[in-house]
């Protein structure tokens, strides 16, 4: 007979992003049960091998019952697997992370606190959120990601300033208005002109439709200007 060996804890985890007062934000949940029940971490939890079809189904249920949402943009980041990061023994993570707008968050499910504010979490989660907002701030430089942060319309100025934010660095504005123009993933929103008071008018964009969810990626080359 085959020897039957030990099972890893197999968890999803969840780091969910927004930006918040021109500071990006995690959110973290509370824990309900040992180990460091009480403590804040990132939202996450076993997989449930009857429920979920896949990953990226227990990533989104996961949202759904400790964030109360459901993320308009949610990718794989990293499967962090060793038998030090969780006290109980050998765990495998599967880990994501999401973007959603602040005006999608509802409910006090979850506490939001700026990412360059957040010193420790249980387990392992410290490096996974620090893995997750380098791969953001990363992909800012080259794509669309950001746009996932943006109410339903915007202007472009609007939008440069979430770019930035992101970056946390100013940006060059010809640069960046050639950058979205490569992308092509917004559209002007018919009718749609905001005017504020001694400042031209600036017409109001949408994500377009193709891309709910999805990311555009430009030439690596063509980066933005930053500072």
């Amino acid at each position: 007979m085959p020897q039957r060996h030990p099972q890893p804890i197999v968890t999803v985890d969840v780091v969910l992003l927004t930006l918040y007062k021109t500071e990006l934000c995690a959110a973290l949940a509370r824990r309900e049960r040992e180990p460091f029940e009480g403590q804040w971490t990132l939202p996450g939890g076993w997989v449930h091998a009857d429920e979920d079809e896949d990953a990226l189904s227990a990533a989104g249920r996961i949202l759904k019952t400790k964030a109360g949402l459901e993320s308009p943009y949610l990718e794989q980041l990293q499967t962090f697997a060793n038998r030090h990061r969780d006290p109980r023994g050998w765990s495998v993570s599967i880990t994501y992370y999401a973007l959603v707008p602040y005006e999608q968050v509802k409910g006090e499910q979850v506490q939001w606190r700026a990412v360059d504010s957040i010193r420790s979490l249980p387990f392992d989660h410290l490096n996974i959120l620090r893995t997750a907002v380098s791969r953001v701030r990363s992909k800012t430089l080259y794509s669309s990601l950001p746009v996932h942060l943006m109410p339903k319309t915007f202007t472009l100025s609007e939008l440069q300033r979430v770019y930035e934010q992101v970056l946390s660095s100013p940006l060059d504005k010809r640069s960046f208005r050639r950058r979205i123009e490569e992308l092509d993933v917004v559209e002007v929103v018919p009718g749609a002109i905001e005017s504020s008071g001694a400042h031209r008018p600036a017409q109001r964009y949408r994500l377009k439709k193709r891309f709910d969810g999805a990311l555009a990626v430009a030439d690596r080359n063509l980066g933005l200007k930053v500072g």
